[in-house]
């Protein structure tokens, strides 16, 4: 999953990103709201965490205008203001959630994942998809009743066609899923990736639409 995280308060923000990546998500970094704007119209994420008191720009204009432009991105706002007129402010203009600072980040991680699942229009925490079953709390994948090993990149990969069965995904929207602006990827790290995962799981689990993705069929 890749999310964007607006927040000015430096250690905070590399405190965020590195837990989340520590979780296997692929983060984006924004430290004030002119860059979280360019950050968060230029590029495609599955969550945005967003503080609300930023330099340049603060985090009600970029919700107002993420939502003007139809984005249905959950949005987390993660804010020291906890006055009730100012979390439903928030709520009102769009956000998904809303939590006070100071927080637990174990707290912030299950209000993500719920967030994540609710997007997904799926918001129980198991995939099953024949044999093999896939647990979002906890990132485990198993098939009959073994345990699979999966690399972080082959779990994302597999939770984003998951949660889309029934739907292509391109390589390109594979790509950006995985991809955070920090890493340089091979230009063919999405079919390795399928590759591996066909190994682990089943060859007949992701099918290739020839030129335009995969599926992993409803």
């Amino acid at each position: 999953m890749k999310l964007l995280v607006v927040e000015d308060e430096i250690d905070l923000a590399r405190a965020l990103r590195r837990t989340l990546e520590e979780e296997d998500f692929a983060v984006d970094l924004a430290l004030d709201g002119e860059d979280g704007f360019v950050q968060m119209t230029a590029s495609s994420y599955d969550a945005i965490i967003l503080d609300l008191m930023l330099p340049r720009r603060d985090g009600w204009s970029l919700l107002q205008a993420l939502r003007q432009a139809g984005t249905r991105t959950p949005v987390l706002i993660l804010t020291a203001r906890d006055a009730v007129d100012e979390r439903v402010r928030g709520l009102d203009l769009g956000a998904d959630d809303y939590l006070v600072k100071p927080f637990a980040l174990t707290e912030l991680l299950a209000r993500l994942r719920a967030l994540l699942r609710r997007a997904s229009g799926d918001p129980a925490p198991t995939v099953t998809l024949g044999d093999v079953t896939i647990d979002t709390a906890a990132r485990r994948v198993s098939r009959g009743e073994g345990a699979v090993g999966l690399t972080a990149r082959e779990y994302e990969v597999l939770e984003l066609l998951a949660r889309r069965r029934g739907s292509l995904v391109t390589r390109p929207m594979i790509w950006a899923h995985i991809h955070d602006e920090t890493e340089e990827l091979l230009s063919n790290a999405v079919d390795v990736h399928v590759s591996s995962l066909r190994r682990k799981l089943g060859h007949d689990l992701i099918v290739t639409r020839r030129g335009q993705g995969y599926i992993i069929d409803g």
